[in-house]
């Protein structure tokens, strides 16, 4: 079975191979020669996931899934939420999102967060979504160089590593994204 991430993080794509058992080829937006950035434009993680994974089906033709990610904190009122990626800016870095998360953090207590990840797949036309969660909590400092995004300063609940110290495969037991590409593989070989 061929299928096509709608992607165009790397880090992602790189995180989603390790999560896929063999059998299931995942291509690139690159594979197929989608080279424009994907719509995102809706208030809410699923609307966005079925909006890129909608935009490649129906331009492209590929069976493919999208997901969209969000780390809600709860201090700040469930930001960054569905701006997560860009919420130091439209064309900010991880760097620039960190600092403004760690920035308006500064002198709170209350540090409890999550992420959450809704993945949209469409095979023949058909949608289907899945969803992972993984409770935790925002550091005060940086620490580990594994991961991408938010991973240096989010610990999940139970644990005192962040996801930036962790390797890929402890982080995809636990992490939002390992738990609802979980639920993805179980559909996919019923």
């Amino acid at each position: 079975m061929k299928l096509v991430f709608a992607t165009n993080n790397p880090n992602k794509l790189s995180e989603i191979k390790s999560l896929i058992p063999s059998g299931i080829e995942i291509l690139s937006l690159k594979d197929i020669n989608c080279t424009e950035e994907l719509p995102e434009t809706n208030p809410t993680l699923q609307e966005n996931a079925l909006q890129k994974a909608k935009y490649v089906f129906e331009n492209y033709g590929f069976n493919c899934f999208a997901d969209d990610t969000g780390l809600e904190i709860d201090a700040l009122s469930g930001e960054p939420g569905v701006y997560s990626s860009r919420y130091a800016g439209e064309d900010c870095s991880a760097e620039e999102n960190m600092k403004k998360v760690l920035d308006k953090l500064e002198g709170e207590d209350k540090r409890s967060a999550k992420f959450r990840t809704v993945i949209a797949l469409i095979i023949d036309g058909k949608e289907t979504l899945f969803k992972g969660e993984c409770k935790g909590s925002m550091t005060k400092t940086k620490s580990g160089v594994e991961g991408f995004g938010y991973d240096p300063i989010f610990t999940p609940e139970g644990y005192e590593l962040t996801f930036a110290e962790m390797n890929k495969d402890e982080k995809g037991k636990i992490s939002h994204r390992g738990k609802a590409v979980k639920q993805l593989v179980g559909f996919l070989h019923r």
